[in-house]
């Protein structure tokens, strides 16, 4: 009942979406001399460290047979997706705290605001991993389309947990401090740098448990590994049961604390 209202939502006030959306991404730059190309810059210059770093200074040995760079910021791609979106999208009712006490404005919209700027900026290092592949001799394979489902998958998560962070952070500000340091622990559990298989086999379940493990290791099955998510279906069950907790527990907690938001903003 929850998620279906919030589509209806969505669907009926899509064209304030796409303003607030624009505006929330034009605003955070503003005043800077490069402006909105910093949500670009800041994404490739880690991409460039860690090339730098791995494939020119350490000259670190394939992964499967491709090169490791190649392995890392496949990885690495939707983990920044991530981190920056549950970020931003934390602050997003304090941030606008002045359309709290508009009545017809949807505030559960509010996070899907903030997670468009990191949609943006994803989808073009999507494209940038693409010619990434294809400078060391890889060329696009019908699998790439599957990028478009784990993304999604991936931005349903992120709304779920967001309608946590957001709601809670409003009464209890230790949140922000609290998600940057869970985001931390989770960047070093999820493998990323590492590989599963480098795991004592009674750990691998345990770690199998994070629901962005399914998603990291889907981007490398999309572009390196080359199989599809229903050839996981343990994984694939798992994952969306747990997104639809966030998503139902996500719309109760919003739901029971929305009208007590303007009174502490």
């Amino acid at each position: 009942m929850i998620v279906a209202r919030f589509f209806k939502d969505l669907l009926k006030n899509r064209a304030l979406l796409l303003r607030l959306s624009v505006k929330d991404f034009k605003d955070k730059y503003v005043g800077s001399y490069l402006g909105i190309l910093w949500a670009f810059i800041q994404p490739a210059v880690t991409i460039l460290v860690f090339w730098f770093i791995f494939q020119v200074g350490l000259k670190a040995v394939p992964v499967e047979n491709y090169p490791f760079i190649l392995w890392l910021i496949t990885g690495m791609l939707p983990w920044f997706f991530f981190s920056e979106g549950i970020m931003s999208a934390t602050n997003s009712i304090i941030e606008n705290s002045f359309l709290v006490k508009n009545v017809v404005f949807k505030v559960s919209l509010l996070p899907l605001v903030k997670l468009m700027a990191p949609l943006i900026v994803h989808v073009f290092f999507i494209g940038v991993l693409i010619f990434m592949f294809w400078i060391y001799g890889y060329q696009p394979s019908i699998y790439f389309i599957q990028v478009i489902y784990y993304t999604g998958a991936l931005l349903i998560l992120l709304l779920g947990l967001s309608w946590i962070t957001s709601s809670l952070v409003i009464f209890l500000k230790d949140v922000g401090q609290i998600l940057a340091m869970c985001l931390q622990f989770g960047f070093w559990i999820t493998p990323i740098f590492w590989s599963i298989n480098m795991i004592p086999e009674k750990y691998v379940s345990l770690l199998k448990l994070n629901p962005m493990y399914y998603i990291v290791e889907g981007y490398r099955q999309t572009f390196i590994f080359r199989g599809w998510f229903w050839q996981f279906p343990r994984l694939t069950i798992y994952f969306w049961a747990v997104t639809f907790i966030f998503i139902i527990v996500g719309g109760l907690v919003f739901k029971r604390l929305r009208p007590h938001f303007a009174d502490v903003i």
